[in-house]
């Protein structure tokens, strides 16, 4: 046996910048009590650790775990409550249930009769991929899974069908326009839908902690009309900035075909999976009414999943992203609730809100959603960056009269928008990024372009949406 790899001068940065904290104790600011101040070292030190991981992030949460409890700043028992909370089982029950449509192949399915139906052109496999997307993307808020499990390797197959891959330098045929509209698709996506990224529910329990209500149903409505927007420009400005070489696509349908023949009819694990994820969507969209919360929905889907016998218990058991989310989530969330309970993000809220005093609300979250979307060219990871700097933001909107559920949803909705920066902005990002279509000079540089789109679209247009249905 051989030890595991650890790269420790990656530990450097972190274990410096929460030692240096640490000591700034005695000249921290008056108004925030040593424990917060401690807390804020030893969360600090964490999340920088998420960014340079030399360990796995669980791995890295977990050290920031014991040193949190170890150093007296949280009680055991708060600690170990964060895995109790609500909005994470949702994230890992629909880890699982995601599993179900890659190991029926339904997931596979759905994108070839996409392809079939509207893939005559290029532009209209684009959007039959996204559309794909879309009607996955509120039952499986591992937007990772959805991008890597089901999306790539169908865009992958298909873009070498028409000769176009990274290693006989013929990507631009086909292939590096697609692979960047399908990741464009799933950020749009993953906004669209409180349940299809992890991270969504996060800022739900944290805009929860300041006593901000955000449900499946005022997000889905509020982000629908921007989201649709964005479906529709976003992949045409993408293929007018980044063109395919090859504009039409007449043996799509054949490939298509040809591929689900070799699937065959429609399994039974499939019919079971269709119909499971028929009642979690209807559930998620009526709970409020039937008195059903979310998460509940979510245990529901998994049980008649065992029971159907779609999956395992061995899947579950295997199912390692789902677990890893559940531990180093849960001690972000008690980080994050922490620094809350010892008054670190009140403080911080009053101190950034004094800042911007006097000025307009809706300048005041502009200057938020800016601040927070480019901030995250210094974050490998989504759900890392909300657990950072969510709560704070929020706290600021809030003392500056932005009225609550604007700023809560268009937090959260730029907890995934803001992926659009570089190639390891999220989950999706290094997978489609490392396939080699786009490269990293035409990924931040297209990106960069779209940024703009989005803060017009979501910002602008989504606000007026917001107002214009009652929401405000």
């Amino acid at each position: 046996m051989t030890l595991e790899k650890i790269s420790y001068k990656k530990f450097l940065i972190p274990v410096l910048v929460g030692v240096i904290l640490w000591l700034l104790t005695p000249i921290k600011p008056a108004a925030v009590s040593p424990a917060a101040w401690h807390m804020f070292a030893i969360f600090v030190a964490t999340i920088i650790g998420c960014i340079t991981q030399p360990l796995p992030i669980g791995a890295v949460a977990v050290i920031g775990f014991t040193l949190s409890v170890l150093t007296g700043e949280v009680p055991l028992e708060t600690a170990i409550a964060g895995f109790g909370n609500n909005s994470i089982w949702l994230i890992a029950m629909a880890f699982f249930i995601s599993r179900g449509f890659i190991k029926t192949g339904l997931g596979t399915r759905i994108a070839l009769n996409f392809v079939k139906r509207f893939g005559k052109k290029t532009l209209g496999l684009a959007y039959s991929l996204i559309g794909v997307d879309l009607v996955l993307s509120p039952a499986t808020p591992s937007n990772t899974a959805r991008a890597g499990g089901i999306m790539f390797p169908i865009i992958n197959s298909l873009s070498r069908s028409f000769d176009s891959s990274p290693e006989r330098h013929t990507q631009r045929k086909m292939g590096s326009f697609l692979i960047f509209s399908a990741f464009h698709g799933n950020i749009i996506t993953s906004a669209m839908f409180l349940t299809a990224m992890a991270g969504n529910p996060l800022a739900q329990s944290l805009a929860r902690s300041v006593h901000v209500s955000i449900t499946w149903m005022n997000w889905f409505t509020a982000a629908l009309i921007p989201g649709l927007i964005s479906l529709i420009v976003v992949p045409l400005l993408i293929y007018k900035w980044f063109p395919p070489e090859i504009k039409e696509t007449p043996n799509a349908k054949e490939w298509a075909e040809s591929q689900l023949q070799e699937l065959g009819k429609m399994s039974r694990p499939e019919k079971f999976m269709s119909g499971i994820f028929l009642i979690s969507l209807v559930l998620w969209v009526l709970g409020g009414t039937v008195h059903i919360d979310a998460t509940l929905t979510a245990f529901i889907a998994l049980t008649l999943l065992l029971l159907s016998g779609v999956l395992s218990w061995n899947d579950i058991l295997g199912e390692k992203g789902a677990w890893n989310t559940l531990v180093w989530f849960s001690i972000l969330v008690m980080m994050a609730g922490q620094l809350n309970t010892l008054g670190f993000i009140p403080w911080l809220s009053r101190f950034i809100s004094g800042g911007l005093h006097g000025m307009n609300w809706m300048i005041v979250l502009v200057v938020l959603i800016l601040a927070y979307f480019y901030s995250h060219y210094l974050f490998a990871s989504a759900t890392a960056h909300i657990s950072a700097m969510y709560s704070a933001l929020l706290g600021v909107a809030l003392a500056a009269g932005v009225p609550a559920l604007l700023a809560a949803l268009m937090l959260g909705f730029f907890g995934n928008l803001f992926a659009s920066t570089t190639h390891y902005s999220n989950g999706p990002a290094p997978i489609l990024f490392s396939s080699g279509y786009v490269t990293q000079q035409t990924w931040w540089k297209l990106n960069a372009m779209l940024a703009i789109v989005y803060f017009i679209i979501w910002l602008g247009l989504g606000s007026l949406w917001m107002k214009l249905i009652g929401l405000l």
